[in-house]
């Protein structure tokens, strides 16, 4: 048996009954008290003791939207992305050069929309400028968003992709615009369309990606994170059983089923919060629209400077009924992707649908399923009130508004005042649950927590108050999206997520209040210290 104390502490506790302490005591992996010094000493006299000289502590922050295996292979991968095509293409042809011709080169994070004059409107790159400084290789590379890629040449030649290769349902091949419907592909691929290209990468296997992963881990721990929702497939799942099996799992993993495995999980019968402490099954994941940047997302109306264009349909609605009603019977709860605003309202539509339905199971004792929806970031202004009113979480990535304002501004103008409205959603009753969406946006959870409190970029644009800064929140509300919201979205609120008697000692020590200083300067918050179960798995003080 082991037993800690820490001391002279500024602990936030995120607990109603006793917001700020200054000790906390810690037996094995659990908390036993937290509050006054000379009661902690008194309690446990035999404790080691850890002064923090003031130091802030909270709890251990969870990323509640993550893609740990795309996250962890990326970091080995080409970084695009770049403030300008010329650099992105400069890092492709470096790679190119270490690797064997015929090897595939991959690469994540290129948004067009940044890279000013050289491709004015936001227009696209094509094959040719990959071409240029890879033409032995075949190049795939994922938008920043995730909704689209990029491909050279000879990566389509390996797929089969000609002009006469057809749309795949739910995605889009671009081709020439001069040459129309049946044009030249350009090299650039919307939605469901990455899978024509995607599906002949050869595959890491399970071991590969939990070696990944393991190299991954001290990189979230040391940014403060004790735990993720994970939303990769079935190979990062049996990654993180890997790393667990070996004892190596020093994390919290909350794993979503993706819908195309719905049925295999159905006929296994997992419900929902199955798992323990390290490694969980959560809920069944599918996709309504597609994302901001590529104009994929699914609008009422169309997109600014468009007569037509209002995005993908990736589900209809009668499909994702069926889904959330099957999923639901077996005790699986559903979250769903939705970015614009006519995704969110057929969501909200079929939440609504199957919230009837679950009423009247809940009459035979059967308990109220944890529904979430994916991102949120625009709802029609009919829609503002009732994912509250559902009792659906919005798992919402507060980095998202920063990273996107320019292009929202641009794609959806007026209507941007509706866009990632955490403060709405929190007046209307919904409950929050904050991630990054990495690799889209960095896993560091405080620049997170800066753009919730702040609505700027860490260079401090926009100037005033924010973009839309009535929807800023406070710091506490900020850390608790990642902290009880996301420890609820996984049905862990009573084990995580706050710093209480009787829950995982999982903490961090920080290197300044980020309660008390400039809000600004939370985006360069430091961590010192990362506890879980007890023990620090990153220390640097």
């Amino acid at each position: 048996m082991s037993e800690l104390i820490l001391l002279n502490a500024r602990i936030y506790t995120m607990e109603a009954a006793r917001p700020i302490a200054h000790a906390i005591a810690i037996r094995d992996n659990q908390i036993v008290a937290v509050g006054d010094e000379q009661f902690m000493l008194r309690m446990l006299p035999h404790a080691q003791k850890i002064d923090l000289h003031d130091r802030c502590v909270i709890p251990g922050l969870i990323d509640a939207h993550l893609h740990a295996e795309w996250t962890a292979l990326g970091l080995k991968n080409v970084d695009a992305e770049t403030p300008t095509l010329d650099e992105v293409l400069r890092r492709v042809e470096e790679f190119a050069q270490k690797t064997p011709p015929g090897q595939w080169i991959r690469g994540h994070g290129w948004n067009q929309n940044v890279w000013g004059p050289q491709l004015a409107g936001g227009n696209f790159p094509t094959k040719a400028d990959l071409d240029r400084v890879a033409p032995e290789h075949p190049v795939f590379l994922t938008a920043k968003s995730g909704h689209a890629a990029w491909a050279n040449s000879l990566a389509l030649k390996l797929a089969g992709i000609t002009s006469s290769t057809p749309n795949p349902i739910g995605g889009e091949i671009v081709r020439d615009a001069a040459a129309g419907a049946g044009g030249e592909p350009t090299g650039i691929f919307f939605e469901d369309a990455l899978e024509l290209v995607s599906k002949i990468i050869p595959e890491p296997t399970a071991q590969q990606v939990a070696d990944a992963l393991r190299d991954a881990l001290p990189l979230f721990q040391r940014v403060g994170l004790t735990g993720v929702h994970d939303f990769d497939g079935a190979r990062a799942l049996q990654a993180w059983q890997i790393l667990k099996e070996n004892d190596e799992l020093n994390f919290r993993v909350s794993k979503t089923i993706p819908i195309a495995l719905l049925d295999h999980a159905i006929a296994l019968g997992i419900r929902s919060g199955f798992g323990d402490d390290r490694l969980r099954l959560n809920s069944v994941k599918s996709f309504a629209d597609g994302a901001l940047g590529p104009q994929t997302a699914l609008m009422i109306d169309p997109y600014e400077g468009s007569n037509d264009k209002r995005g993908i349909s990736t589900l209809d609605k009668e499909e994702m009924i069926e889904n959330v009603r099957k999923a639901g019977a077996a005790g699986l709860s559903s979250t769903i992707h939705a970015i614009g605003d006519k995704a969110n309202h057929d969501v909200l539509d079929v939440f609504e649908a199957i919230r009837a339905e679950e009423k009247l199971r809940q009459e035979e004792g059967t308990p109220r399923l944890r529904h979430r929806i994916e991102h949120v970031q625009l709802l029609y202004p009919d829609d503002f009130n009732r994912l509250g009113q559902l009792g659906i979480i919005a798992s919402m990535q507060p980095s998202h508004a920063t990273s996107d304002m320019l292009i929202a501004d641009k794609y959806w103008g007026a209507r941007s005042a509706g866009a990632y409205a955490w403060r709405t959603q929190l007046n209307a009753g919904a409950r929050l649950a904050f991630g990054s969406d990495s690799p889209v946006e960095s896993f560091n959870p405080f620049l997170g927590i800066h753009a919730a409190v702040t609505r700027r970029r860490a260079d401090g644009s926009p100037q005033a108050d924010g973009w839309y800064s009535e929807q800023r929140l406070t710091v506490a509300e900020a850390v608790h999206g990642f902290t009880l919201g996301a420890a609820y979205a996984s049905y862990d609120e009573a084990r995580k997520g706050s710093l209480a008697p009787g829950k995982l000692a999982d903490l961090i020590v920080l290197d300044r209040d980020i309660f008390t200083v400039d809000p600004m300067e939370i985006a360069e918050t430091k961590v010192l210290a990362t506890m879980i179960d007890g023990q620090f798995v990153w220390r640097d003080f």
